[in-house]
């Protein structure tokens, strides 16, 4: 596996917004909503970085299963979901690909009534995008590739990684 972003870029940048979120969302009725599992140490990093009292809650979204490198039909549990009504949501997850994950959770998430809904991802995959949105704030702009760690997976391993890692073909096969 060869490494597409090095702990302390991820470590900085995740300051960086930790700031930037805490300016934007001063005076106002903050509410994460990490997307299970990928977004877990984002999550966890991203709110010890935000200078503001928040709430924190979860869901669950997925259109990868297995070792499937590309994404199927979309998956989401909002039993976890807190009350969202009249709070200022925004939805953390790990990365922004083809985009429908987070149009099928802004969908979801506006029927809690919500004062507002952002979102904030780890990564975006800016040419693999097929939707008109964008996330409303974002570490890093990578390039068309299966990564891993930092809490994104393959086949439920490697979230543990603390940096972003791009696997190889041999990884892939088992080799």
């Amino acid at each position: 596996m060869r490494r597409l972003i090095s702990e302390q870029e991820i470590s900085e940048r995740v300051a960086e917004l930790g700031k930037t979120i805490s300016e934007d969302y001063k005076d106002k009725n903050l509410t994460i909503l990490g997307v299970l599992t990928g977004s877990i140490v984002l999550l966890a990093d991203l709110i010890r970085q935000i200078d503001l009292q928040l709430r924190v809650g979860l869901v669950q979204a997925s259109s990868y299963v297995g070792e499937t490198t590309t994404s199927g039909d979309l998956s989401i549990n909002d039993s976890l979901v807190p009350d969202l009504t009249g709070r200022d949501v925004l939805i953390i997850d790990d990365i922004f690909d083809t985009g429908n994950t987070m149009v099928g959770l802004y969908d979801r998430i506006r029927k809690f009534n919500p004062s507002s809904l952002q979102s904030a991802v780890l990564l975006w995959k800016t040419e693999r995008t097929t939707v008109e949105m964008e996330p409303d704030y974002f570490g890093f702009k990578i390039p068309n590739e299966f990564v891993i760690g930092y809490g994104l997976d393959y086949n439920d391993e490697y979230r543990h990684i603390p940096y972003i890692g791009v696997l190889e073909e041999s990884d892939l096969n088992g080799s």
